[in-house]
């Protein structure tokens, strides 16, 4: 249910987004619901493909969503079941689905592209409905131009009426002025009775001379005038034998044999062109006599000067040579751009037929790959309902869009292989459909913006803070006799690593890269530090949890070589751009640990000083 609702809605908008393509065909047309009723019909077929990948897409989300925020995917992968597992029946509802994809395409939707075709042909065809404006010129009716200063809605009245009338040319134009009139439509419908009172006309005549510098016209006084014009209103249907030959209306079948058809007729008509054009214009021979031929074929060019015999040429020879060479060169430019225009559109409609062969299988296969997309993204976000859904359903189209629109156009225009534009979005789509089914399949934080948080943050050297509070409950206080001496040790223990390591010296570059042992003894420092952080948390006294957050949350491993694997430490070491990088990194890095080793110990220092506090 939650499929076929998502469906409905999805086919809904892109009926809607449609519809608004042809609304100027359908308004003012006067069109009968029956008309209206077909549009929408044979629309909603061939929508039905493009549809259903994006309510498999939306509906997987939501219903994976649901399991997540109810923990029944929790439950149902404690009880040992996996995703894939749970994926199954769905995926198997899918597949059916990607063959009615394909039935609707191959079958039903070329005879649904058929007659919306026909039909929206003949809708632009049809005249608008006869509803004219006052104050404006109104030019829907052929060959004329009507204004009516005020028109009666009940009685059809209309007054002040001026129509210019160039029915029978310019050169022939005739203005009517009318106090008032009326206009009705004939019972056939196939033309309009203009019926005009008290007005005059005022029509050009052809002058008898073209020298003639007046314009003759006639002036006529009427009281009343009435008159027949063509103005077809009826809706007729064009003959569907024209958008029948289009390839979006037809099967496979039909495609293949399209296309071999015109990869038949397009390599006879270029050995025709071939054959042409060798034995053409740019034969040596061209417009020359066989005697000439063979003198020409005997003799050598380089033992003739052709400058100088155009230079002896007189200027009316020297004009008709050139007046000549330009005219050949014209005609053999035309004749090429002919030919050339000819293959080139028979190209065109091969990679159109092509197209369409692979688009019926790649839409199709759609639906199953973005099924593998929303079911893991549901799982892994685990927001049911149409909120976080719906926005990532549309962000994942609107990227499947961009790429299939541009890999079709790619392929159509002839400047990718048409298998490789098509079939790039699918290529696109698997990869991320297997790698977040696979991450959540292992329940993977793939989507936790605090891991990406944290990762950046250690790549660019940014630390945490501490944030300790006051505990409500507290089961072991802290033994403050003890740590007194711990504090000490620890303090002797920062003063000897810092003293030792010198840490604010630079590195040596070279043993750097050699070195494979961890620092332990910044490890031992830290892991002694945090016992105590952690002991003297249960303490009560507010200010010495003020002082807790003062320590310094030490990275063990930033000043030392950046990979745990030698030799990529080696490698790093010698591609010299990378290697300095590093090195300036964990330079900075010690430099940072010197300063925590004595904020360590003024810290310890006036923490000994709270503890005498509270000790008194």
């Amino acid at each position: 249910m939650l499929f076929i609702g998502t469906f409905f809605i999805c086919l809904f908008i892109f009926m809607m987004q449609f519809l608004w393509r042809y609304v100027d065909e359908l308004v003012g047309k006067g069109l009968e619901m029956s008309v209206m009723a077909q549009f929408f019909f044979y629309s909603a077929l061939t929508l039905v493909p493009v549809s259903l990948p994006l309510a498999v897409l939306l509906a997987s989300l939501i219903t994976f969503g649901n399991f997540g925020e109810r923990y029944e995917l929790l439950a149902m992968k404690a009880a040992g079941i996996s995703l894939l597992k749970i994926m199954r029946p769905l995926a198997f509802f899918v597949c059916g689905l990607v063959g009615v994809s394909f039935y609707f395409q191959n079958v039903v939707g070329p005879i649904a592209q058929a007659k919306l075709g026909t039909l929206i042909l003949s809708m632009k065809q049809k005249s608008p409905e006869l509803d004219i404006p006052e104050g404006v010129f109104y030019s829907e009716i052929k060959d004329y131009n009507l204004k009516v200063a005020k028109k009666n809605r009940k009685t059809g009245m209309l007054y002040d009426v001026l129509i210019y009338s160039m029915k029978d040319g310019f050169e022939k134009a005739r203005i009517i002025y009318a106090d008032s009139g009326r206009l009705e439509m004939t019972a056939d419908k196939q033309h309009l009775w203009l019926h005009l009172y008290s007005g005059d006309l005022f029509e050009n005549l052809r002058a008898q001379s073209m020298k003639s510098e007046n314009v003759p016209y006639r002036r006529e006084e009427f009281r009343e005038k009435h008159t027949i014009i063509e103005f077809n209103s009826d809706f007729n249907m064009v003959d569907g034998e024209i958008m029948g030959k289009q390839s979006s209306a037809k099967d496979m079948a039909q495609l293949q044999s399209s296309i071999d058809s015109m990869t038949v007729v397009g390599d006879s008509i270029g050995r025709q062109y071939y054959r042409e054009v060798a034995e053409g214009n740019f034969r040596p021979s061209y417009g020359l006599t066989k005697e000439d031929t063979i003198k020409i074929e005997k003799a050598d060019i380089h033992e003739y000067n052709v400058d100088s015999l155009y230079e002896v040429a007189s200027l009316t020879q020297k004009q008709k040579v050139i007046s000549s060479a330009v005219s050949r060169a014209e005609n053999v430019a035309n004749d090429l751009g002919f030919k050339k225009f000819t293959m080139e559109n028979n190209d065109y409609s091969i990679r159109k037929h092509k197209t369409e062969w692979h688009k019926k299988i790649t839409i199709s296969l759609s639906c199953l790959l973005f099924f593998f997309i929303g079911a893991p993204l549901g799982g892994i976000i685990r927001k049911g309902g149409l909120g976080m859904p719906v926005i990532v359903s549309v962000l994942v189209f609107i990227i499947y869009y961009i790429i299939d629109n541009t890999g079709y156009k790619m392929a159509r225009d002839g400047k990718w292989i048409v298998w490789m534009g098509m079939w790039t979005s699918s290529a696109v789509l698997a990869p991320l459909g297997v790698f977040l089914t696979y991450k959540s399949n292992k329940d993977s934080v793939v989507l936790n913006a605090d891991a990406y948080i944290n990762w950046f943050k250690k790549i660019a050297g940014i630390r945490s803070v501490r944030h300790i509070f006051k505990k409500e409950v507290i089961i072991h206080d802290p033994d403050y006799t003890r740590l007194t001496g711990d504090l000490e040790q620890l303090t002797a223990e920062c003063r000897a690593y810092a003293a030792e390591k010198r840490l604010e010296k630079a590195p040596n570059y070279f043993k750097l890269w050699m070195s494979s042992e961890d620092d332990n003894e910044v490890i031992a420092i830290n892991e002694k530090l945090e016992a105590l952080v952690e002991e003297m948390s249960n303490t009560k006294s507010a200010t010495l949890i003020g002082a807790l957050n003062n320590y310094p949350v030490i990275s063990v491993s930033a000043h030392v070589r950046p990979f745990h694997i030698y030799w990529l430490n080696l490698v790093a070491g010698v591609i010299f751009p990378i290697g300095l990088f590093f090195y300036f990194r964990i330079w900075a890095f010690r430099v940072r640990l010197a300063k925590d080793m004595e904020r360590i110990i003024k810290n310890n220092e006036q923490i000994q000083f709270i503890i005498q506090k509270i000790n008194k």
